[in-house]
């Protein structure tokens, strides 16, 4: 780009070509912009003269190229009359010529804010060209620098030492920061950072990145594979397969090669570009003007112009080089023209001839002026659909010729030629064009042919916009771009020939490097109205092929694209491409790309495509596609299915009328297989995904139960229908999920809840098909499929019990009371004549229980069904005390209910009824269910309820009930903070080993010892300090003089097991002598007897703890020691480890190594 001097006008290079004889010293280079004339000139006007508007803009050229501004002269004139006030555009003119770039800005600022626009600083501040480098002639030593000069910018693109990375770069947001600001650096230096070795400016990183790619070139294409290797190695961060992976937003350089051969001269430009500048030279002024003073000629040496004028040479041949190859371009273009010509129907050209009457007319010789202006060479690309505005000044042009036209040109034949009024002059034509030949037009390139000639009609813009938009986009900023969609979708759809709308769809997929989210939906708006305007035939030839071209792109954000087109889409592709080849390429990136953002829009879009899809041979293809999309290990990949993918499908299946024949039960199937391969452990994640979809295809089960009633043809939607209540489903994951959504209208739905209700309750369900299959079918397989589920498994049993939750409240209250609660009361069977009956306890003991409690019996929580949840719990709990039977059923439903505070209270009631109950067995059982109750209830409620409830249960007649509290006691001094509540719980903890009548009592001691070794470590300190390490230490000691060899064993696996987990604590040094190393000693004295290899293990614990104690000084200041440290060190680590390897810290594990040593 030129710049623009806002103080002289600089004169074309065109005319310097047509006169050889001028002299080098005339040529200036690109940053002699100074404002004002140059240094000498007598006319030159002083600083605070300022320059009559009205002169300002009467600029004159002579013919031989070279001008100077007039009003510099007229200036020195009117001196005189200035007025003793200095202006504000003096004032700007100085800051301007002295550079004082910033100063200037703020001034401007200043006056647009007072209202007052200065049109010099406006229409500096406004062109560009004034902040940019220019490179080419090297300046005089005593040349000054212009307005443009310090500020100036990579002007020159055509050789690489010159390139302004930062600013061709991809990265629009790139700051400049990286660059060395010239005017931070002296003239001086700057004339030699190329010709010195020694300065040097520093190598950007855009730069090396280019310097590599042409190296790496380099090396390959000179068969230097090895080093080539070696190169690529050490730039890991750089793909020397791709130039774009440079940064820089322009084509290929040259290779390094002819680099060298040009010897940093200026390269031919890539672009067909052409830089004009206009203005009048110092010489060219006539009269007594230029005569005064010679021309101003910048004092070269000799040897600076004989370089300036070699360089010229260079470039001149350089110049005819490309214009040879140029012309051999045109001539292809031009044959191209005729052939689209002639395969592309066109209007004929709008002709403006020259009358044959009056040859001597100086109109007609203008117009032959003008029309051989205008170069045979460049092809009229627009078939002639365009006016010559050099050729509208003609009188007597004939009118368009009258042919067959399509409708665009009926304002074309309708539009008259513009008259002109013509001088009553007697020019030769001669005289005539050359007196023209002085307008300064360039129609000699590209950009000046388009110019040069005006649309006339749409189908011509729309050539006009495809001819222009290829050199528009790649210089507009990436952060702007998007402005320019509007545009290229409109040309794309009403440009008549095909290639040009590709290359347009193309520019569009590709016109930001990665877009974001916003960008992608402004390309994706567009795409669709595109569709929308072109139909499918189009869709289909012109935009899918730029999807299949980026399915495989290096960017996600780029195959993201791609991704939401094909859903976007959709609805515009013909129906054999929505099914087959959409269909194929979603597939394909679904399971080959590695991007979770990818293949969640895939999945969405896929889901889209199975809205629209009708081709019943692709249920199998979409099943599989749910079952690998649902496996897919992102979890917004997997959130997407439920969310889109399944809905649809489901939508589609039960148009087809597989939904509860064949979808359904394919996922039942895959479940139970689940189960049958499960010997060796359940597959848990697969259970989750399946049954996850099952859950997701509940309401368009129930959808479907509906719209096939017996009812459905009765609903009605006008008169007093009822809202729906906001609790009466579960929340939708989506909106597709939502049965409204699914019905049609909340209207609708709530006018058919209605009559399901009704019909539930008082007309039966007979005829009605797809509920038959639910109540026959779905609910005894699936009620099946929970009798085989492991009750130990927490993640199945709350999976299971969130489904039949969203199940039952899905269907209903009058369903769950009426089909589904029956069907588990009839399996479960907790009579009381079963009570001893081995048939009646199986499934008590399975995951039935906690499923059906925590699933089903919680759906609603009225008081009736709070009341039917506390019986079920009392039955269940009371029948399996009574029949010995495992617990784990009634547990795995207190931890699943516990989870929710809402049922604290309601859990409390029913261990009150244990605590209460005639049966030592029933009490044994609610005693052990407040350990687990403990842990997730507040402490006003274990201090109002439970400690209270367990008090009474310590002092019950029989011994294992009280037995039974001790695991909940120690559970409350694990997890409550209140001191007078654990002081009640230590009291009665100390009265179990300090009352003389549990001396004997061996079981009591070995549930004490397993508390103990469990809530010690997360137990109060002062807690385990003073009451739990002296009470062990006495146990130890008393286990010593143990005569029965058994109990003495259990008791010796008890102590090893707590003392191992208490080593990990923080003991003080009080507590370490008294009580723990006494423990450990008398714990020893056992294993020395009873097992070797766990006295080497004690043995090393004493030592460490012994030596602790010795140098605690070294170690804490204050003498805690952390027993866990010293095991991780020296040898007691190998030892300990190694011996621990071997056995096992369960108790019955350990006593059987202990009976191998007897």
């Amino acid at each position: 780009m030129a710049s623009v001097n806002p103080f002289n006008l600089s004169d074309s290079e065109e005319e310097s070509e047509r006169r050889p004889n001028e002299t080098v010293n005339t040529e200036r280079s690109p940053s002699d912009g100074a404002p004002g004339p140059p240094p000498g000139i007598p006319f030159s006007p002083p600083a605070d003269a300022e320059p009559p508007t009205t002169l300002l803009s009467s600029n004159r050229t002579s013919p031989n190229g070279e001008g100077i501004s007039v009003p510099s002269v007229a200036t020195a004139a009117m001196a005189v009359n200035v007025e003793s006030r200095v202006s504000v555009d003096v004032i700007a003119a100085q800051l301007l010529r002295d550079q004082y770039i910033l100063t200037a800005l703020e001034f401007h600022s200043e006056l647009l804010e007072s209202g007052r626009e200065l049109p010099r600083l406006r229409d500096y501040f406004s062109n560009p060209g004034n902040f940019e480098r220019q490179s080419g002639t090297p300046p005089a030593k005593d040349q000054g620098t212009g307005p443009g000069g310090p500020l100036n910018r990579a002007g020159s693109i055509s050789t690489l030492d010159s390139l302004d990375f930062a600013r061709y770069s991809d990265d629009g947001n790139r700051e400049s920061d990286e660059r060395v600001a010239e005017n931070e650096v002296p003239s001086q230096e700057r004339k030699n950072f190329k010709s010195s070795p020694e300065i040097q400016e520093p190598l950007r990183p855009l730069e090396k990145r280019a310097l590599n790619f042409l190296v790496n070139e380099y090396l390959l294409k000179n068969e230097y594979k090895l080093s080539s290797i070696t190169f690529s190695d050490e730039n890991d961060d750089q793909d020397f397969e791709l130039w774009d992976d440079v940064g820089l937003n322009i084509p290929k350089p040259p290779d390094l090669l002819q680099l060298y051969r040009n010897c940093g001269s200026s390269l031919p430009p890539t672009r067909d570009v052409v830089d004009v500048a206009v203005g009048a030279d110092f010489g060219d002024l006539t009269g007594h003007c230029a005569a005064q003073d010679p021309p101003w000629k910048p004092d070269l040496s000799q040897q600076q112009q004989a370089e300036i004028i070699q360089e010229l040479e260079y470039q001149i041949s350089l110049l005819n080089n490309e214009k040879e190859s140029l012309a051999e371009q045109m001539k292809t273009l031009q044959s191209e023209i005729q052939t689209l010509k002639q395969t592309v129907s066109s209007p004929p050209p709008a002709t403006l001839a020259r009358s044959s009457q009056n040859t001597s007319n100086p109109a007609s010789s203008c117009t032959a002026i003008t029309s051989s202006a205008i170069p045979p060479s460049v092809p009229r690309a627009d078939n002639g659909q365009c006016l010559d505005i050099r050729g509208v000044s003609e009188p007597q042009s004939e009118p368009p010729l009258t042919q067959n036209t399509p409708q665009s040109q009926n304002k074309l034949k309708s539009r008259h030629p513009a008259h002109f009024d013509q001088p009553n002059r007697k020019l030769s034509p001669a005289f005539q064009q050359a007196l023209l030949s002085f307008c300064r037009m360039c129609s000699n390139s590209r950009l000046g042919a388009e110019v040069s000639h005006i649309a006339e009609s749409e189908e011509s813009v729309m050539l006009m916009l495809g001819r222009c938009l290829p050199h528009i986009v790649p210089n507009v900023l990436l952060a702007k771009r998007e402005e320019l969609i509007p545009l290229i979708l409109c040309t794309a759809c009403l440009h008549p020939e095909s290639r040009e709308r590709d290359q347009l769809l193309h520019i569009l997929f590709n016109l930001i490097k990665r877009p974001d989210d916003e960008q992608r939906q402004m390309i994706l708006t567009g795409c669709v109205a595109f569709a929308r305007h072109v139909g499918p035939t189009r869709v289909e030839a012109e935009l899918l092929p730029q999807c299949w071209e980026q399915i495989n792109h290096k960017y996600p954000e780029r195959r993201l694209l791609v991704a939401e087109s094909c859903g976007a889409l959709a609805p515009y592709f013909p129906k054999e491409i929505r099914s087959s080849l959409v269909l194929s390429m979603l597939q394909q990136m679904l399971a080959e790309d590695k991007a979770d953002m990818v293949r969640e829009a895939v999945v969405k879009s896929l889901g889209i495509i199975m809205g629209y899809i009708d081709d019943a041979d692709k249920y199998s293809q979409g099943f599989e596609l749910m079952l690998l999309s649902l496996g897919d290990p992102s979890e917004r990949v997997v959130s997407a299915v439920h969310q889109v993918f399944i809905p649809a499908f489901a939508a589609w299946t039960t148009e087809l009328g597989t939904l509860y024949t064949s979808l359904i039960p394919s996922l039942l199937a895959r479940i139970e297989k689940l189960f049958m391969q499960g010997e060796h452990g359940l597959d848990e994640h697969k259970l989750h995904v399946f049954l996850s979809a099952l859950q997701s295809l509940t309401p368009p089960l129930f959808a479907v139960v509906l719209q096939n009633a017996p009812f459905t043809s009765r609903a009605k939607l006008h008169g007093d229908i009822p809202a729906i209540e906001v609790t009466r489903f579960p929340r939708p994951a989506s909106p597709l999920q939502d049965v409204a959504t699914i019905i049609g209208s909340r209207e609708m739905l709530s006018a058919l809840l209605l009559l399901y209700d009704h019909q539930l309750e008082h007309e039966g369900t007979t005829g009605w098909e797809s509920l038959l299959w639910v109540v026959n079918q779905l609910l005894p397989q699936l009620i099946e499929i929970v009798g085989r589920i492991n009750v130990t498994s927490s993640a199945c049993v709350h999976e299971f019990s969130r489904f039949f939750w969203r199940f039952c409240r899905t269907f209903g209250k009058v369903f769950t009371n009426t089909k589904v609660k029956p069907q588990f009361q009839e399996i479960l069977r907790l009579s009381e004549e079963n009570v001893d009956a081995s048939s009646g306890n199986g499934l008590l003991t399975k995951a039935t229980v906690p499923i059906y409690a925590t699933g089903v019996l919680t759906c609603y929580n009225q008081e009736e069904d709070r009341k039917l949840l506390v019986g079920f719990l009392e039955d269940v709990m009371t029948t399996l005390s009574l029949s010995h039977a495992p617990l784990d059923s009634l547990k795995a439903s207190f931890v699943e209910l516990g989870a929710n505070p809402v049922y604290h209270e309601l859990l409390l009631t029913v261990l009150w009824y244990g605590v209460v109950h005639t049966s030592a067995l029933v009490r044994c059982t609610s005693a052990r269910m407040f350990e687990l109750l403990v842990k997730g209830v507040n402490e006003t409620l274990v201090a109002q309820r439970v400690v209270p409830a367990l008090i009474t249960l310590s002092s019950d007649p029989e011994i294992s009930v009280r037995i039974s509290t001790i695991p909940a006691f120690g559970t409350i001094m694990e997890t409550v903070t209140q001191k007078e509540l654990l002081e009640r719980v230590k009291m009665q903890l100390a009265s179990f080993l300090e009352d003389p009548q549990y001396q004997d009592q061996h079981s009591l001691h070995m549930e004490i010892i397993r508390t103990f070794g469990r809530v010690g470590p997360n137990a109060e300190p002062r807690f385990r300090d003073e009451f739990v390490l002296p009470h062990l230490h006495k146990l130890a000691q008393a286990n010593n003089s143990q005569a029965v060899e058994s109990k003495r064993i259990d008791i010796a696996t008890q102590l090893f097991e707590a003392y191992s987990a208490l080593s990990c604590c923080f003991i003080s040094e009080e507590v370490m002598i008294n009580h723990f190393l006494p423990g450990l000693r008398c714990l020893r004295a056992d294993m020395e007897q009873l097992s070797p290899e766990h006295e080497v293990i004690l043995s090393s614990m004493v030592k460490e703890c012994e030596l602790k104690v010795e140098n605690r000084g070294m170690g804490d200041a204050q003498g805690s020691v952390s027993i866990a440290s010293s095991l991780v060190g020296e040898d007691a680590k190998t030892k300990f480890l190694s011996k621990m390897g071997q056995l096992t810290t369960s108790g019955a594990m350990l006593a059987n190594v202990f009976q191998r040593k007897k």
